[in-house]
């Protein structure tokens, strides 16, 4: 099936998100209290009290995976296209903010204008289907903003998202026992990885310590790129070399 795609109709994409408040208690009472009873899921002590230590050091550490407790402070994108020579090209681009709002606002005027036809457009990730898809469409409600139509996957049947390249299910081959990370995929399928900066389990702290949006859109753009040389390598083609990448302002 993917090598019919036409690379130059595919948005690559990632996001990062963090907590969506700095610290447990900065949290509303009410939001304190609904953590709790998250945290026993998260620390796996279904049966234990969990004190206020132990929810505060959760919430830091994981609180920015669930779209409920957490935000989106990128979503970095890849386009794909011919250059004059013959060669493939990418740009990346980045919309990063502190602003949700204004970043998902920002990124659904993208998308309805340049990828809007299930039958002709692909989005294309990394576990996008487990996380970034969904983790989008719930913080798009969350912000009573309007899902693009390519987000609009709620209630549809597994051919009708046939869109949605997985480049995390495409390397399972219908084996859903393991999670096979983008990092560890770089290193079997021979290209650079993206993890030479930051980590996921960074980005809250650059995030909130030292307010860098900067680093964590560069990293997250490294993380698209990544995903990029794993679809050439699932299609046999060449990687991208350092020439054939540009990387466009990284603010939205």
């Amino acid at each position: 099936m993917i090598e019919q795609i036409d690379l130059s109709k595919i948005l690559f994409l990632d996001i990062e998100t963090v907590s969506e408040q700095n610290r447990y208690e900065d949290l509303s009472e009410r939001f304190q209290k609904l953590w709790k009873l998250k945290s026993r899921s998260v620390l796996r002590q279904y049966d234990e009290e969990i004190t206020d230590e132990q929810a505060a050091a959760a919430y830091t550490d994981k609180a920015g995976i669930f779209a409920e407790f957490g935000k989106i402070v990128c979503i970095s994108v890849g386009v794909m296209y011919r250059s004059s020579d013959g060669r493939f090209g990418l740009r990346l681009k980045s919309f990063a903010s502190e602003d949700e709002s204004e970043l998902l606002r920002d990124f659904s005027q993208m998308l309805n204008q340049y990828y809007n036809d299930s039958n002709q457009h692909y989005i294309c990730g990394h576990n996008i289907k487990e996380f970034d898809v969904p983790y989008m469409c719930r913080r798009i409600i969350t912000n009573q903003l309007h899902l693009p139509n390519l987000l609009q996957i709620a209630g549809k049947k597994p051919w009708e998202t046939k869109y949605l390249l997985d480049t995390l299910e495409l390397w399972k081959f219908g084996d859903y026992k393991h999670y096979t990370s983008l990092n560890l995929l770089a290193a079997v399928l021979d290209f650079p990885t993206p993890k030479d900066d930051i980590d996921g389990s960074q980005v809250g702290r650059v995030f909130w310590e030292e307010g860098d949006i900067d680093r964590i859109a560069f990293y997250c753009e490294k993380d698209v790129l990544a995903t990029v040389q794993l679809f050439l390598r699932y299609k046999r083609l060449p990687i991208l070399e350092d020439d054939q990448v540009t990387f466009v302002d990284q603010r939205a």
